[in-house]
């Protein structure tokens, strides 16, 4: 029996690689998106899935149950979902605070909350975040952004306390400096100072936080729950 997937952020770099990982791991993969209906439908036509519009809060256990319904369940959820707006601590407005941690953190708190009772329901599941080294680090800039990263491996934590009895596993994955739009201008202007801080002297691919999410929502990782995996290249060291 497949196992039924639901990526959201199935568009943006990371979504789509881990969609393209998932799949070839013979996993049935529902594309979520959110404005870019056309990328994600065609995604989801490669790769013989299917595409869900995933919209506010209030609609998110609607849209996931359904899903569920279709499917016959749901077994892994990926939230690849996140944004970044950069701006001086001192000066960051208020608006620029709170729609990072809307997106970053309150969105993945919804999200998961949707997803799991159904996995409850079989006593199976795989729910695995997409956070980032700024959750440790910060970064300058970045405190709206480091800030929701890191609650939300505190939030990923607490999760897995509560339904690991239950069959479930809550992670995290934590990227690096990947090679994305995301990180195009700082790889752009800091990249020899960034390169001198990974120990492998290299940037990331997606295709390598992806692999690193499809071993957290496989069989040999039925005891891993609660952590946070860096994909870095070493850059926490």
């Amino acid at each position: 029996m497949k196992r039924i997937a639901l990526i959201a952020g199935a568009t943006g770099v990371l979504g789509r690689a881990v969609c393209r990982e998932l799949h070839a791991c013979g996993v049935l993969v529902v594309c979520g998106y959110a404005g870019r209906r056309q990328e994600a439908e065609a995604l989801a036509a490669e790769l013989g899935g299917f595409a869900v519009e995933l919209r506010s809060d209030m609609e998110l256990a609607e849209t996931v149950r359904a899903v569920a319904e279709r499917h016959g369940g749901l077994d892994i959820l990926v939230n690849a979902v996140g944004m970044n707006r950069e701006g001086s601590a001192v000066a960051l407005s208020q608006e620029e605070w709170r729609c990072v941690l809307e997106v970053n953190l309150d969105f993945a708190f919804g999200l998961t909350q949707a997803a799991l009772p159904h996995m409850l329901l079989r006593r199976y599941g795989r729910v695995i975040h997409l956070s980032s080294v700024a959750g440790r680090i910060g970064g300058r800039g970045q405190i709206n952004y480091a800030v929701s990263k890191a609650a939300l491996e505190r939030m990923v934590r607490a999760f897995a306390l509560e339904v690991g009895r239950k069959g479930i596993t809550v992670n995290c994955v934590a990227p690096g400096v990947i090679v994305s739009d995301m990180t195009e201008r700082v790889r752009a202007e800091h990249g020899e100072a960034l390169l001198s801080n990974i120990a492998c002297r290299r940037f990331g691919k997606p295709e390598e936080v992806a692999k690193a999410v499809a071993f957290l929502a496989g069989e040999d990782a039925n005891y891993i729950n609660g952590i946070v995996l860096p994909v870095d290249g070493g850059m926490l060291l």
